[in-house]
């Protein structure tokens, strides 16, 4: 059993080392806490777990606390996916809802399984969640100032290998600040977020840059036809170096080989695997 979550980027690591230990406790409690309940839970309803505890933390950038679009409004984005059935659901600017990665884990039993905007949110009421407001003080002044907050950047996700050798994946995502309403980013496709029987892979970073080369599915591709996912990564990396993106991703294989790496340091990560390990 192994497991690896994200919490996006963090610009500030150099000069903020309040944030940075605060970062630090909090990816720690979530994955610790996450292990545990895979020790008795599937790969796929830990991925949903464990991604919905770095929604509930206000120090990071996807549910509570989510950066707010040029419009005023907060729409979230996330998505899962088995790696032993290979379905892959999602909702995509979905507003006021506390944890759409839920919503998500409710969509895998459907055929529709991505929606977005207002058929998403009706899709959330009807399964009977309550209105939420993700919205904190410090988003909101950030927005009235027109300024990104540069401390809370970047998605969260989890990876992880359960003890009957099944992967799955879970991404979410608050978006980048600012954008034209509605804008997609990755978080919600397999470019973002994608798993199967061979590896399971989460991103962050810029959206666009991860969609213009499917980085998820690209390294579990290559990882699927015989690459170690060092290797897979190196090589998709290497392709985004080509058009300058930005990107950072976490990644398991069926073997137990568990990586992460990315473009620009410094994303923010925590693995266990009988052991913790955490960013510094």
């Amino acid at each position: 059993m192994k497991l690896i979550i994200h919490g996006g980027f963090f610009s500030e690591s150099a000069t903020n080392q309040e944030m940075k230990k605060a970062k630090q406790e909090a990816l720690t409690m979530i994955v610790e806490l996450a292990y545990q309940y895979l020790k008795s839970h599937t790969a796929l309803e830990t991925v949903a777990f464990a991604t919905s505890l770095l929604e509930d933390n206000i120090l990071f950038n996807a549910g509570l606390g989510s950066q707010i679009q040029s419009d005023g409004k907060v729409r979230l984005s996330a998505a899962i996916m088995d790696g032993k059935t290979r379905k892959f659901a999602g909702v995509i600017n979905i507003e006021d809802v506390e944890n759409p990665i839920h919503v998500a884990v409710d969509l895998l039993s459907y055929e529709d399984s991505v929606l977005s905007g207002t058929g998403a949110m009706a899709f959330a009421r009807e399964k009977g969640y309550p209105y939420y407001n993700p919205v904190t003080p410090q988003r909101q002044e950030e927005y009235e100032l027109k300024l990104n907050q540069k401390s809370n950047i970047g998605t969260v996700g989890c990876v992880a290998l359960d003890a009957n050798g099944n992967l799955a994946a879970a991404t979410s995502t608050g978006g980048k600040g600012f954008e034209i309403p509605s804008r997609v980013s990755d978080s919600a496709t397999v470019a973002g977020n994608f798993a199967n029987a061979a590896a399971g892979i989460s991103c962050t970073g810029v959206g666009e840059d991860i969609v213009s080369i499917a980085l998820a599915a690209s390294i579990v591709t290559r990882v699927t036809d015989g690459a170690t996912l060092k290797g897979a990564c190196d090589k998709s990396f290497a392709e985004l170096k080509t058009i300058d993106g930005f990107a950072g991703v976490i990644g398991l294989t069926a073997e137990g080989e568990i990586y992460h790496t990315d473009s620009h340091p410094y994303m923010v990560w925590a693995s266990f695997d009988g052991s913790l390990q955490v960013f510094n």
